[in-house]
């Protein structure tokens, strides 16, 4: 993973792999990001693995710290910043809409996202901001920044620590982005094909039984076209990919056949198995095909593969 930034697939799915029926075209705007935004969870504790974890490596006072900082540093730009551990939180909304965000975006993923996968926070604080349509989030990133945002809806940037969204194409570019974060500091190693696999599974999510669970979205109907067209890499090359593979010419159905081979886990309760198979035999499998065959059950992965193409092409989206 030494991309300098992990940008939602959809910028790299939609303007790249000249020849990739996925890649060909952006997918229409009301599918970006689950509208509405999750909702709030239903009064009571939150999820027991989450509850004590939070703060575990971040302290509040280091969160209201940097968040006095971005205040100093911001003055005058009608910003506001709020504490949502791990993170602050800078936005140009109103400070209501700005705090919803929190409440239903952040604190919602956040929560479940650990209470499955991750035991460790980020070990550095990471600054989300969320600019309210394109013209603020371009703005803004080249004035805060000093960069052109490569692509419309936003990324997460290592080398500043911060996720930096429009966030006027909803909340599912922000979980995606979470993610990312999150990986690095519990599953460094993680290759790029299951880091996107597993942030796009939920660009459109809600919960079931109070677990985070990922929908069908846009990427469905370009992977059933490439799979109807016989064109689809198997799993072993998949696992096998590079950085620069995954996100090169491919990068679009790449980014689909890793959602969608997320989904299926999830479908069949072996996701966040997989999950932790994986980091704790990484050393020996780094690419998480061995662990996928143990955690599938299958020695025919031919015979799966088939199976999982015939699952994907009886889904639905829209």
């Amino acid at each position: 993973m030494h991309r300098r930034r992990f940008a939602l697939g959809l910028a790299a799915a939609g303007l790249s792999a000249c020849g990739d029926r996925l890649a060909a075209a952006p997918p229409p705007p009301r599918s970006l990001a689950p509208e509405p935004e999750p909702p709030l969870p239903a009064p009571g504790p939150p999820p027991p693995a989450a509850a004590d974890t939070i703060a575990a490596t971040i302290t509040g006072a280091a969160l209201e710290t940097r968040a006095d900082e971005l205040r100093r540093r911001h003055d005058g730009r009608g910003f506001t910043v709020l504490v949502e551990p791990p993170f602050v939180v800078v936005g140009d909304e109103s400070p209501e809409q700005l705090q919803r965000r929190c409440d239903r975006t952040i604190h919602w993923s956040v929560l479940r996202l650990k209470q499955d996968y991750f035991s460790r926070d980020p070990q550095q604080i990471i600054d989300v901001y969320l600019f309210a349509d394109s013209d603020s989030y371009g703005r803004n990133t080249r004035e805060l920044f000093g960069e052109e945002p490569d692509t419309p809806y936003g990324y997460y940037s290592p080398r500043h620590a911060a996720l930096i969204m429009n966030i006027g194409t909803g909340g599912g570019t922000l979980v995606h982005e979470i993610v990312h974060p999150f990986m690095a500091a519990n599953f460094p190693a993680c290759p790029a094909w299951f880091n996107e696999g597993l942030a796009s599974l939920y660009e459109q999510c809600g919960e079931h039984d109070g677990r985070i669970v990922g929908y069908p979205n846009w990427r469905l109907p370009g992977l059933q076209a490439v799979i109807e067209a016989r064109r689809l890499r198997s799993f072993a090359e998949l696992c096998a990919t590079t950085s620069d593979e995954f996100y090169g010419a491919r990068s679009g159905t790449n980014y689909a056949q890793a959602r969608y081979l997320c989904y299926y886990l999830q479908e069949h309760d072996r996701l966040r198995d997989y999950y932790h198979a994986f980091v704790a035999g990484a050393d020996l499998d780094p690419g998480g095909y061995t662990t996928l065959q143990k955690i599938l059950g299958h020695r025919d992965m031919p015979r799966f593969e088939r199976e999982w193409r015939r699952f994907v092409l009886d889904l639905q989206w829209g």
